[in-house]
């Protein structure tokens, strides 16, 4: 028996060239199979009587209980099929097309091709030569069909095989081969779809799918918020509630695209312009987290309490009275206090860690984390560390039309709701550090600001900015005006939006009744008082 590493005993490639000789029956269990693993050993693969191969995993079942699969494409065992990073200096030199289509005819010619279908998996490796007796031999362990897995090219992987020849082993491996093999129940035949994702590679595409694989490359980390059921399961009841079907196609969208962003990353601003109806977006999150038997609080401004209490009160003129809201209200203030009652809520027993949604409407009003002059907590570090750190996690939904006033600094302080202020809470997401992105940012802005204003244009401004913070904001915030609504949108249940009209200016005399002295000879008498007792120096 060896030991083969592919590194300093032996590698499996060294052996498979020894074996392979006309005539010989090769049997093949890996979890990959890439064309540049058989372009290494296509002259001993071109002489041999036959080839089976079982792939380990599911590779080229197809997935009977997907439902969704709109953007379905293959999984990462397919994919390997052209290459895997390890194989990324052979895929620059771009002969994937030709190595495709000779290695498609011969597996057309002298390959059965099977696969064991999602519910099992195997976890060995094996290669099993057949000859005569004496010159049979076996390779099992780790090494799959791959160029790294063969010991072709380099890799960090820490491989296990063993190699024996002309041993009883060599048809236990055999026999244990052929069970697998003819477990029909278990295995499925995917020789087809194997040479399908071969054609693919080789088949002369046009521009124009290449132009739709690029936009599938740019954006697949996105598809799935284009499928509703990805996002909101039907069987919540959801869409069956009230002020979902008050929403207009739009405010839908709105909604699923916030549910999605609070379910992966833990908070959304929603900063919708004035007047496309943020608050029944957010009635509408609240009802589908209240379905989840969440508890939910909204913290708003004194002067909107009543209009949330509205939508929650079992009175007439609720309009979503159907849907049984049950959220808490408190006024952006009652963080500052810690006695008293605000509305029904008694402050000193309130069991502020424990809401699993807070919705914060006009969540600009916390665009400012600085300490008071007196080092007591503030609004906005009570809201962060008391509220949103402690007890169980909680989920963010910032409503603002304006979440930004001055400085990138105030979008900083509301993102930090949705992070419990750790700088790299997106780093997965390949946002290294949120403080970092907006801070260059900032300084692209104002370098922009700084610009000739015949340079001073958007266009300019979007170059200058860097990619990440648009990622950053595709992440965290929805932010659509009337004019995009108008554009993406079919608006005739709408109807139109009112055009904004420009400013009239009255110019209305103080004194019709000439009864005043006019304002030039009150200017003159002025001017000629000295008022010594102001400026003494300058009297006469």
């Amino acid at each position: 028996m060896e030991l083969l590493d592919n590194k300093t005993q032996g590698k499996v490639i060294d052996k498979l060239r020894e074996d392979l000789k006309s005539g010989t029956k090769l049997s093949i269990i890996s979890a990959y199979f890439t064309i540049f693993a058989y372009q290494e050993l296509r002259k001993e693969l071109n002489k041999i009587d036959s080839l089976r191969l079982l792939f380990s995993m599911p590779t080229f079942v197809e997935n009977k209980k997907d439902i969704n699969r709109e953007f379905k494409l293959s999984g990462s065992y397919e994919r390997g099929l052209a290459g895997d990073r390890y194989e990324m200096k052979l895929k620059n030199e771009l002969k994937q097309s030709e190595i495709a289509k000779e290695c498609a005819e011969w597996i057309r010619k002298k390959v059965e091709v099977r696969a064991y279908d999602e519910e099992y998996s195997l976890p060995q490796k094996m290669y099993i030569m057949e000859q005569n007796e004496s010159e049979n031999s076996y390779i099992v362990g780790s090494a799959d069909f791959t160029s790294s897995g063969l010991g072709i090219v380099p890799s960090n992987k820490i491989e296990m095989n063993t190699y024996e020849k002309n041993t009883n082993s060599t048809q236990m491996w055999l026999m244990q081969f052929n069970m697998l093999w003819n477990n029909n129940e278990k295995v499925k035949d995917v020789k087809k779809a194997l040479l399908n994702s071969l054609e693919v590679v080789y088949k002369e595409n046009t521009s124009e799918f290449i132009y739709f694989v690029t936009l599938y490359n740019i954006f697949k980390d996105y598809l799935n918020e284009l499928t509703e059921e990805e996002i909101v399961k039907s069987k919540t009841g959801f869409k069956d509630s009230v002020v979902w079907n008050k929403l207009y196609n739009f405010q839908k969208d709105g909604v699923l695209g916030a549910i999605d962003k609070l379910e992966k990353y833990n908070g959304c601003i929603l900063a919708d312009s004035v007047g496309l109806g943020k608050t029944f977006e957010a009635l509408a999150i609240i009802k589908y987290y209240e379905l989840r038997n969440n508890r939910v609080l909204v913290l708003c401004p004194k002067k909107l309490r009543e209009n949330w209490l509205t939508y929650r009160a079992n009175r007439r003129d609720n309009i979503l009275e159907k849907d049984r809201l049950n959220y808490d209200v408190l006024n952006h203030t009652d963080l500052s206090r810690y006695t008293g009652y605000s509305g029904d809520i008694n402050l000193e027993e309130i069991y502020w860690e424990n809401y699993d949604l807070i919705v914060i409407d006009e969540s600009h009003n916390f665009r400012n984390n600085n300490n008071s002059r007196d080092n007591k907590e503030t609004r906005y570090s009570r809201l962060l560390n008391q509220i949103i750190k402690k007890g169980i996690k909680t989920k963010v939904l910032m409503l603002s039309a304006t979440p930004v006033n001055n400085r990138m600094n105030d979008l900083k302080n509301q993102i930090a709701f949705a992070t419990e202020g750790n700088d790299r809470a997106l780093s997965e997401h390949g946002i290294k550090s949120i403080e970092q992105t907006l801070r260059k940012a900032q300084m692209s802005f104002n370098k922009w600001n700084d610009l000739q204003e015949e340079n001073k244009n958007i266009e300019n401004l979007l170059e200058m900015l860097e990619v990440d913070y648009f990622k950053l904001l595709d992440m965290l915030t929805i932010a659509r005006s009337r004019k995009h609504i108008q554009k993406y949108y079919d608006t005739t249940s709408i109807g139109k939006f009112p055009k904004r009209l420009n400013p009239i200016n009255v110019k209305v005399d103080v004194d019709t009744k000439n009864d005043f002295i006019k304002l030039a000879e009150l200017n003159k008498l002025i001017r000629s008082l000295s008022l010594a007792i102001y400026s003494p120096i300058f009297a006469k």
